[in-house]
């Protein structure tokens, strides 16, 4: 059991750790790496992943469905956790909504549960994002322009393979390879530039930090487990979703509380102890679903 862990986890944090070595020898800025990740190689994958399956509703709804009753009830805890301990709601509760869906929870997916399992991990990845582009960015300016939310282009992508994978169509061989081809750059990529990110943290609000790094996994495991009893999912699935309800904060928060002045200081520090912790929080979720 413990050789499985090491083995599903060790390439994630191998990826994350090159990336943060080269971030503290070189003085490196991903940002570009990153908008082409988020412009190009992400889209990529959703479509290769969407394109050559054909999605049941009722077989997937209760998947997603689960997870954004995950995204919505970390949420909560997040807020009724900033007014206990007397911190901005604005600053907690997205980063413990939020969570590493694509850098981590992709990855740890397919190495977990085989390749197969990437339709439904980008499900959920979709969900997560949707949700982050629109009531993410409408908490943190009530004035966002949500009508632009179809332009972007991990969104044009789902509809996209969804529209391909439903209605049957072939996509061309050659066509569908240069696309996953693409597709393979986004998790290793992903996984790199976290690491990058990782050394631009500081451990000045290290206190929020852990407050942020206990609670995300907590709360997001605890809703996903009751969660898919309720709804009697099917073992695989319950595992899926207990996996991504133990996932650290993903980084696009501390992107998104810089953009909108929400005590990114603060933000930065949940997120970077958030994904320190999960060496301890994912080994234990791997635990109890293998």
């Amino acid at each position: 059991m413990i050789l499985r862990i090491v083995s599903i986890l060790f390439p994630m944090f191998a990826l994350v750790a090159v990336g943060y070595a080269y971030g503290r020898r070189h003085s490196s800025d991903m940002t570009v790496a990153n908008h082409m990740n988020m412009e190009i190689f992400i889209p990529a994958l959703i479509f290769s992943a969407l394109a050559t399956k054909s999605y049941d509703l009722a077989t997937y709804g209760g998947l997603a469905f689960t997870m954004a009753v995950m995204i919505l009830g970390s949420g909560a805890v997040g807020w009724l956790l900033a007014r206990v301990f007397k911190v901005q709601a604005l600053t907690l509760a997205p980063p413990m909504m939020f969570n590493n869906s694509v850098n981590l929870g992709v990855p740890l997916a397919v190495l977990t549960f085989g390749n197969d399992i990437l339709p439904l991990a980008i499900m959920l990845f979709v969900v997560s994002t949707l949700l982050n582009f629109s009531l993410g960015v409408w908490l943190l300016d009530h004035h966002a322009q949500l009508t632009n939310l179809w332009r972007i282009p991990a969104v044009l992508a789902t509809i996209a393979g969804f529209a391909v994978g439903s209605s049957g169509t072939e996509v061309w061989p050659p066509l569908l390879l240069t696309v996953r081809m693409l597709g393979d750059i986004s998790i290793p990529l992903a996984l790199f530039g976290l690491g990058v990110r990782l050394t631009e943290g500081g451990l000045r609000y290290w206190r929020i930090g852990v407050l942020g790094a206990v609670a995300r996994p907590a709360a997001g495991m605890a809703i996903t487990w009751t969660m898919a009893r309720l709804l009697h999912l099917d073992p695989r699935q319950s595992a899926l979703l207990f996996l991504y309800g133990a996932l650290p904060p993903a980084v696009m928060n501390y992107v998104f509380a810089e953009r909108y002045h929400q005590e990114p200081e603060k933000v930065a520090a949940i997120v970077l102890i958030g994904n320190l912790a999960s060496v301890v929080f994912l080994p234990i979720a791997l635990a109890l679903v293998l």
